[in-house]
């Protein structure tokens, strides 16, 4: 195995790499996970996985380097070790004393006094939440999803009919297991969305007769249209068996639990819109509404502590699930509930509940997204005539005033406002005046940093912030409160989701969906 080799490595969904052997392929599994791992700076247990030929291309465990050869592609499997959880039991009261911890970027200080306990400058870690707590989904859609496994006798039929597939091209007559399979997939599609998009069943459609050839439809455009509308109508009878055993995130559309006005089935639906992967998640195993009110009720106090996080983390984790129906049913102004939950107007605490609704990591993701595109956003516009070209002049010459990170991150935000012609000051303000419904007021002092601040219904809810960083958490409120886009940004803001942030990308409106083709080009 000394000739050299190159191999195509599979990071991540989104991030697909070339590894160079210059000695060629190693001749063992451990050498190679050895490189793999200094090459890409991977950290954690993983093991690689090979496709095999024989199998369809399907992913197997990688045991021998002897299964694959020069130009093949093997994937990185990250093995997710279950966080340490030390119970101490003290007057016959249990307390977490230890949870696994991320690391966050150090949050600025909350404009609400009591969120300063975890805005503290030393405090720039996290608690996760402890599994226990843990009743709503953990992932996004997948790439390629995953087909079940059906119940044995199916799993048979199948196999037998994929024989005779392969070999004399017979459709299976899958009359007798029809009811088995789409069970199982609804099963397995709700553990990601309630209200899977055409495109999303068409994903499933698609994956079901690429594992089982003999279920494709010679008659179909794309061999599985009809699997498709079949699954339409099984995920929609699926959801009425679930709303009748008090699944929240379908009772909340129940005609018994809507105003007299709106008794209509298809009328004001809560449903995910932006992609939440945990709209209206379930409250964790043997709390009730009560008991979650309780703990609410300490975390008002636990917020008047100072270097409190971890505490305030767990009970915010907790009440998850409580807090997200006060949100999405009731919709309280923001002077409610910030007197209800004032934690959740902490930056690190918007970080957390934004994870725990989409699953995506906040700051980080959007500022490597603005960063990697920031030059060509400002290419872009720079072509722009008229109007524009004044504005573009006027944000050219105040990157010229501090050559910074964050001011060329806050230049290309202005630049993108400008390309999808809306207005800056639609979002930005010089100084506050009434009751704006969404703002970012930007002081600057002479020699200082801008400083921003965010403020939502005329109320200022987080200060000290860079524009950059401003604008992240402001995405991070609107999805932790569920509050609308500005009808005035709305493409800015679908930019941000879509682009920046990564979610529901492959459902943009026309015009974002060509902005993100010029800046991937």
């Amino acid at each position: 195995m000394s000739t050299q080799a190159k191999l195509r490595v599979i990071l991540q969904d989104h991030e697909i790499r070339k590894l160079d052997l210059p000695h060629g392929i190693p001749n063992t599994v451990d050498e190679l996970e050895s490189i793999v791992r200094e090459k890409f700076g991977l950290e954690g247990n993983f093991t690689l996985h090979y496709k095999d030929a024989d199998f369809g291309e399907e992913y197997f465990s990688l045991t021998s380097t002897n299964d694959i050869k020069d130009k093949d592609t093997i994937k990185v499997v990250h093995i997710v070790e279950p966080p340490t959880v030390t119970l101490t039991f003290t007057d016959g009261d249990s307390s977490f004393e230890s949870a696994s911890v991320a690391s966050l970027p150090n949050s600025e200080t909350s404009i609400h006094p009591a969120s300063s306990s975890c805005s503290s400058g030393s405090q720039d870690t996290l608690i996760l939440s402890s599994p226990e707590y843990v009743t709503h989904r953990t992932q996004r859609w997948p790439t390629t999803f995953p087909v079940p496994n059906f119940a044995y006798d199916t799993e048979l039929v199948l196999a037998s009919g994929n024989e005779d597939f392969k070999r004399d091209g017979i459709q299976l007559n899958f009359v007798t297991v029809l009811s088995d399979i789409l069970e199982k997939l609804a099963e397995s599609i709700f553990l990601y969305v309630a209200y899977p998009t055409s495109a999303q069943l068409n994903d499933v459609a698609e994956a079901l007769i690429q594992k089982h050839p003999c279920l494709k439809e010679p008659g179909s455009h794309n061999g599985c249209y009809a699997w498709q509308q079949r699954l339409k109508y099984k995920m929609a009878s699926y959801r009425s068996k679930l709303r009748g055993l008090g699944c929240p995130e379908l009772d909340v559309n129940s005609l018994r639990k809507k105003r007299a006005h709106e008794k209509a089935p298809a009328k004001n639906i809560k449903k995910p819109k932006r992609a939440e992967v945990n709209y209206l998640p379930p409250h964790p195993q043997g709390e009730t509404e009560g008991t979650l009110e309780h703990v609410r009720l300490e975390l008002l106090d636990e917020v008047k502590k100072r270097n409190n996080c971890q505490v305030i983390s767990e009970k915010m984790a907790k009440t998850f699930s409580i807090r997200r129906q006060e949100v999405v049913n009731q919709a309280p102004p923001i002077s409610d509930l910030r007197d209800r939950w004032p934690a959740l107007f902490d930056a690190t605490q918007i970080n957390e509940e934004f994870r725990r609704v989409t699953t995506v990591v906040l700051e980080t993701t959007f500022m490597a997204k603005l960063d990697q595109y920031t030059l060509k956003i400002m290419a872009l516009v720079s072509s722009r005539g008229g109007a524009a070209k004044m504005k573009i002049q006027h944000i050219k010459n105040m990157l010229l005033e501090e050559q910074t990170v964050e001011r060329r991150r806050e230049a290309a935000i202005r630049c993108l406002i400008v390309y999808m012609r809306e207005q800056e000051e639609d979002l930005f303000k010089e100084q506050l005046d009434g009751d704006e419904v969404m703002k970012i007021v930007v002081s600057r002092g002479a020699s200082e940093p801008a400083n921003a601040t965010v403020v939502i219904e005329g109320a200022e809810v987080l200060d000290g912030l860079t524009v950059p960083r401003a604008c992240a958490l402001l995405m991070g409120l609107i999805y932790a409160l569920n509050l609308s886009y500005p009808k005035e940004l709305k493409c800015t803001f679908e930019v941000f989701q879509k682009i920046f942030l990564e979610l529901d990308a492959l459902r943009a409106s026309p015009k974002v969906m060509s902005l993100k083709g010029k800046l991937l080009h």
